[in-house]
């Protein structure tokens, strides 16, 4: 028996405590960053802190009630949700992960369906901190190839201050999430649920996604901290001038009574 599993990126963020107090559903796990509901036979919705919300074995239609209930408990809600689908056939002798699709036995524990819909959502949330790091790099490029050509930024002390400052906060807001992508403990303890975690990984490219992911907010981070030495060195030439022309104003007032008297 084949089922799908898809899972959205919907917003920044989603209230998992505020959603898990409103929603009624069969709770099968939860932590401070997940929800794990059973919400019918064979059927199950995982909705996680970092934005992302799975499901296995549902409709178009039912995925979209789902979806629109969560609504007020997102920030940042997204127009358009990335997106990532993955297959599950559950009759299978052992279990074996492809390109597309894992194999397991009907018999298979939750925890491993579980495990499966965690590795998807991952993926997609990637997905999207891969857009917002490139599209950060992009600008911080732009600013930097400027530099280059002219010498200078090319940029007023307050614009720079408002770039900085708006990639610190994506910046910031990628590594808080970064850190949830661990293997989740069940699979610290269990040898088959850790070889599932670990092909499934390798499968969806997860830590050398991370890892590209971490190496671009560094670039990104090296480049902030050269802007900032520029914007203070262009203070300081600001003042120092100041400086200069108020002693040459001082002179020259000087100068022009000694002159009248």
């Amino acid at each position: 028996m084949t089922q799908k599993v898809v899972s959205y990126q919907v917003a920044d963020s989603i209230d998992v405590k505020g959603f898990s107090s409103a929603f009624k559903g069969e709770l099968c796990y939860s932590d401070p960053a997940e929800l794990f509901y059973r919400t019918d036979t064979g059927q199950y919705v995982y909705v996680f802190k970092y934005g992302a919300v799975c499901f296995l074995n549902h409709d178009a239609i039912s995925m979209s009630a789902f979806l629109q209930l969560i609504h007020p408990f997102c920030k940042n809600l997204f127009e358009t949700s990335l997106t990532d689908e993955f297959l599950v056939e559950a009759d299978a002798k052992e279990v074996r992960v492809g390109f597309n699709k894992i194999d397991i036995p009907s018999s298979a524990s939750t925890d491993v369906l579980r495990l499966v819909m965690l590795n998807v959502s991952q993926s997609v949330a990637l997905d999207y901190y891969e857009e917002l790091m490139g599209s950060m790099l992009t600008e911080t490029n732009q600013h930097t190839q400027i530099l280059v050509s002219k010498g200078s930024l090319g940029i007023s002390g307050k614009k720079l201050r408002q770039f900085i400052g708006r990639t610190l906060l994506l910046r910031n807001r990628i590594a808080e999430n970064i850190y949830v992508f661990d293997s989740p403990p069940e699979t610290w303890e269990s040898e088959s649920l850790n070889k599932i975690d670990g092909d499934l990984k390798r499968t969806f490219d997860l830590q050398v996604r991370v890892r590209t992911i971490h190496e671009g907010l560094n670039i990104i981070k090296d480049n902030l901290e050269l802007f900032q030495g520029l914007l203070q060195h262009r203070n300081s030439n600001t003042l120092e001038w100041i400086v200069i022309l108020l002693i040459l104003v001082e002179v020259l007032n000087l100068f022009i009574e000694k002159i009248f008297k």
